[in-house]
């Protein structure tokens, strides 16, 4: 730390000094130990804004994989087209539609039943009853009555659309009056609206009376309005006044015990008291003046006719007809069937209840629109309906990942150098930088398994048996057997022998493996001599395909070289070609090649063994003048493909990867393996209760059982670790002298750990019982069983999922740039999406794929996950932050009481510095009046 001198001028001056200057020079000099933290801070910082910036750029690059790996994502859409748009247009389709061409026929449209009530002469008028409705013969009726609040036909439309009954209701208006009309909410033959009661009456519709007057000698008459059927129930009453006399009424309906209405009649409840008869009965029999009777209309209705019991005007009738007819409800009209549309789909008949359709042709919808046109034939139009992969929108999203994954790149590269200042960057030199780099490029390269067996446990002892054949593309099948016997490559059988890993996917792995190796071919030769005939084999381990060179020299003439393949244009000199016939690459066909080769000094033949091909060449020259020397430089191809155990978790799976991409090596696997697991006794654990003190109730100790098994006598293995409360924890083994459940039981007791156990015996089996010997939550048991049942065993066949043809990204016209991005060929893509697009999904979205691999180690490197790299960065370097942030505050703090100290004690010298003239003067004059000093004298 720098020091801090203070300048007073004269002393005696009387000037002091600055303290603000001087106190903010010492503070900044006490602050000079915050610049450490502080430029770390910075750095800090700096690369926070780094990682984030890479953590958005991991997190495109994860949306865009997501887009590929997602079961319901890009490389499900699917695009379609109808060659007749007026018939049938494509809505949707969905991942279940397959791609393909599909012929329609549609014979007729669906309808929606529809109908409607009788018409009434006015929407407001008032209306009465109720209806009956169901949809289809199967549907539940249900009874709806009018509004209660709005009793009219909107408002029995309200109660309809309110009702749940399925069935649409609106009023319809035009000049011959309003009607209801009711519409299915189901299409087709089962949607059909069925009434199957009606009472709706307008009560508006009054039986009104039309009459002439009396005059001279006529007496006056006049009738009701008609009805259909003169048995018709009727309510209500009539008003009747003859001339200037009192006017009566005709109630309909029964007499009330008490308090009758003056000129008031009733026709009674008799049988037909509330019909015309009844009406014209009580009328005649009341004496008003007035006869009544029934007459027929023109029309075939009935009418109540009225006639004045006195002629001329005085006998004029005056008639108030508040009669209705409760019988005549607004019947109800079908107007159109529902009706399914029918239609045929690749010459299949199909019926549906809707004009959309949804899979008649599997994940896809379709409208139909018209009716397909009769042709001249007199057949109908056949429609041509195409499913076709989005294949556009698939390179839309490869495009967009390979323009992510440049972006990433760049960024990552651009760390490792100086910014425009010549400064390094943020990141330079981290080691998280380097980590990332290899984490993507080797995502990036990783091999896509062609497909996988099943997966296995761990932890429960498995043991594999059986067999299971692998062809690649049009090969042979290549069986590999669990267990010990001779490999015979000549009938592809391999076996994976009798080591200690042999009946496990490990074995399994090694023997694919091996025969997948290429191998390399040599020979074996005798030299020639008076008796003797030079001449020599090469071996091969089985027909397989070869490649490379062989030179052969006879004595000290000219070698010849034998090459797999056909001949340049020109050939070498001294060369033969086995040319691009078939088996040009077996022993067979290099052998043809040596013998329709004349005069170079040696023939070849070739005999088959075993299914192993020997390849014998013969001197043609006697002697040791004829001595072969021989250099092969073949190989014989394996199997083709390589298999890889993968283990996640505790469950372990074989895959198997073709070393021919693309359709040609396509691998075909028949798995006939077997699995045989011990069974896991998996542990369940209760907790302890400590004392109640209001209750009363004491402390409960904690429990623990295994899952029960058949036979307290079978073998255990494994072993089981208990922790009691926050104690050590204890692995206990299943003895070997007693490897039962009582043995176990006996061990864990023994080892005093504080738990005691025994063996239950109940309706479910037998099983271990664990307690706790500390009462409470305090002694709370923690088990982890790894405990295997090994006499009850299970089985099961481990099946083969083909996962996809395709390898390595480069099948898909991405290949790696040195600088690490990678270039994007889209003519290759879509080849591959029009030739192989199951193998495209399958390498995106299969359980092994690389998708789902490089999307996981996306996930592992960026900020989405609280554990990935970038993250686990991010939040070290805030926890460093928090701490340097706290001790630049604490230091602060400090700093801040020096300041408020050294501000209070310097300007108290100040003050002192500037009393000092003053004081001195007064010493001055003191000293002067002691000692005379400067005093001025006389004489």
């Amino acid at each position: 730390m720098g020091t801090v001198g203070l300048s007073f001028g004269s002393p005696t001056s009387g000037a002091g000094f600055d303290v603000s200057s001087t106190v903010a020079e010492i503070v900044g000099n006490l602050q000079n130990v915050e610049t450490p933290w502080k430029t770390q801070l910075t750095a800090l910082q700096a690369q926070d804004t780094a990682i984030s910036s890479l953590g958005t750029l991991f997190s495109n690059l994860s949306n865009d994989i997501s887009s590929l790996t997602d079961f319901q994502g890009i490389m499900s859409e699917k695009e379609g087209s109808s060659s007749d748009q007026n018939v049938l247009t494509l809505t949707a389709a969905n991942s279940a539609a397959i791609a393909g061409t599909h012929t329609v026929e549609v014979t007729n449209l669906a309808q929606t039943s529809s109908g409607y009530l009788t018409a009434i002469g006015n929407a407001s008028d008032t209306i009465a009853g109720s209806i009956t409705l169901q949809v289809g013969a199967n549907g539940a009726p249900q009874t709806i009555a009018l509004n209660s609040s709005d009793k009219t036909l909107a408002g029995l439309a309200a109660a309809i659309n309110s009702s749940g009954v399925g069935v649409s209701a609106s009023v319809l208006t035009d000049a011959t009056g309003s009607r209801l009309s009711l519409v299915s909410g189901t299409s087709g033959a089962a949607g059909n609206v069925i009434v199957s009661s009606n009472s709706i009456v307008d009560t508006s519709a009054l039986l009104n009376y039309t009459g002439t007057a009396g005059a001279g000698s006529t007496a006056s008459t006049g009738t009701l309005a008609g009805i259909t059927n003169p048995n018709d129930t009727l309510s209500g009453s009539i008003a009747i006044q003859v001339g200037n006399g009192t006017t009566e009424n005709v109630v309909i309906g029964a007499q009330p015990a008490s308090n009758v209405p003056a000129h008031t009649v009733y026709t009674g409840t008799g049988a037909g008291a509330n019909t015309l008869s009844g009406l014209m009965s009580a009328i005649n029999s009341a004496s008003l003046g007035v006869t009544a009777s029934i007459v027929t209309n023109s029309d075939g209705t009935s009418s109540l006719s009225l006639l004045s019991g006195t002629t001329g005007t005085t006998g004029t009738l005056t008639v108030t007809s508040n009669v209705l007819d409760t019988s005549q409800s607004l019947g109800f009209t079908s107007s159109v069937p529902g009706t399914n549309a029918n239609l045929t789909v690749d010459g299949i008949a199909l019926t549906s209840a809707s004009n959309t359709v949804a899979n008649l042709i599997p994940g896809v919808t379709f409208q139909l629109l018209a009716p397909s046109a009769k042709e001249s034939d007199g057949s109908l139009e056949q429609v041509q309906v195409v499913i076709a992969n989005d294949n556009a929108g698939v390179e839309s999203t490869m495009n967009q990942f390979v323009s992510d994954y440049n972006s990433l790149v760049s960024a990552m590269n651009t760390q490792e150098g100086n910014d425009s200042s010549g400064n390094p960057e943020p990141l330079f030199g981290s080691p998280t930088l380097s980590l990332l780099q290899q984490q993507i490029l080797g995502g990036l390269n990783a091999a896509d398994p062609n497909g996988y067996l099943a997966a296995i446990s761990n932890n429960t002892g498995t043991t594999l048996a059986g067999s299971v054949s692998i062809a690649v593309g049009s090969g042979p099948a290549q069986t590999f057997v669990m267990g010990s016997g001779a490999n015979d490559p000549g009938n592809n059988t391999y076996y994976t022998g009798s080591g200690s890993d042999s009946n496990s996917l490990a074995g399994l792995a090694s023997a694919i493996d091996a025969a997948a190796a290429n191998t390399e071919l040599t020979y074996s030769g005798t030299a020639g001599s008076s008796t003797v005939t030079s001449s020599g084999t090469l071996h091969a381990t089985s027909i397989a395909a070869l490649s490379g060179i062989m030179s052969v020299q006879v004595g000290a003439g000219t070698a010849e070289k034998i090459v797999i393949g056909s001949a340049p244009s020109p050939p070498a000199a001294n060369t033969i070609y086995t040319g691009s016939a078939t088996g040009y690459n077996t022993l067979s066909g290099v052998a043809s090649a040596i013998n329709g080769t004349p005069g170079i000094g040696f023939t070849a033949d070739v005999t088959t063994t075993g299914g192993v091909d020997t390849l014998t060449l013969t001197s043609g020259t006697s002697g040791s003048a004829g001595t072969l020397s021989v250099t092969p430089t073949m190989v014989a191809s394996g199997i083709g493909v390589t298999a890889t155990v993968v283990t996640s978790g505790t469950q372990s799976t074989l895959s198997l990867l073709s070393q021919t991409a693309g359709a040609t090596g396509a691998l075909t696997v028949n798995s006939g393996i077997v699995a045989t697991s011990d069974t896991l006794l998996s542990s369940s654990v209760t907790a302890g209760t400590d004392a109640n003190a209001s209750t009363g109730a004491g402390a409960v100790a904690s429990t623990a059982t295994l899952t029960p098994i058949a036979g307290q006598g079978d073998t255990l293995t494994g072993s089981i670790s208990i922790q009691v409360g926050s104690g050590a924890t204890r692995t206990i083994q299943v003895p070997t002298s007693n490897s039962t459940l009582s043995g176990l039981a006996n061990a864990i007791t023994q080892a005093n750990i504080g738990v005691s156990a025994s063996v239950v015996i109940d309706s479910s089996g037998s099983y271990l019982s664990l307690t706790s010997g500390t009462a409470g939550s305090a002694g709370d048991l923690t088990v982890t069983s790894s405990i295997l049942d090994a006499t009850n065993t299970s089985t099961a066949n481990l099946g083969y999922t083909n996962s996809s043809d395709l390898s390595a990204l480069g099948n898909l016209g991405l290949s790696v740039n040195n600088d690490g991005s990678i270039a994007f060929d889209a003519t290759s893509l879509d080849s591959v999406l029009n030739s192989d697009y199951s193998g495209v999904v399958g390498f995106f979205q299969n359980a092994n794929g690389w998708g789902q691999s490089f999307s996981n180690m996306l996930t592992n490197a960026g900020t989405s996950a609280a554990t990935g790299v970038l993250s686990l960065v991010s939040s070290s370097n805030s926890n460093i932050e928090s701490t340097l942030n706290a001790d630049i505050s604490k230091e602060q703090s400090l700093i801040s009481v020096q300041q408020t100290s050294l501000t209070a004690e310097l300007t108290s010298a100040d003050q002192i510095m500037q009393q000092l003239p003053s004081q001195l003067d007064g010493v001055n004059e003191l000293y002067s009046a002691i000692t005379g000093y400067d005093q001025q004298t006389n004489g």
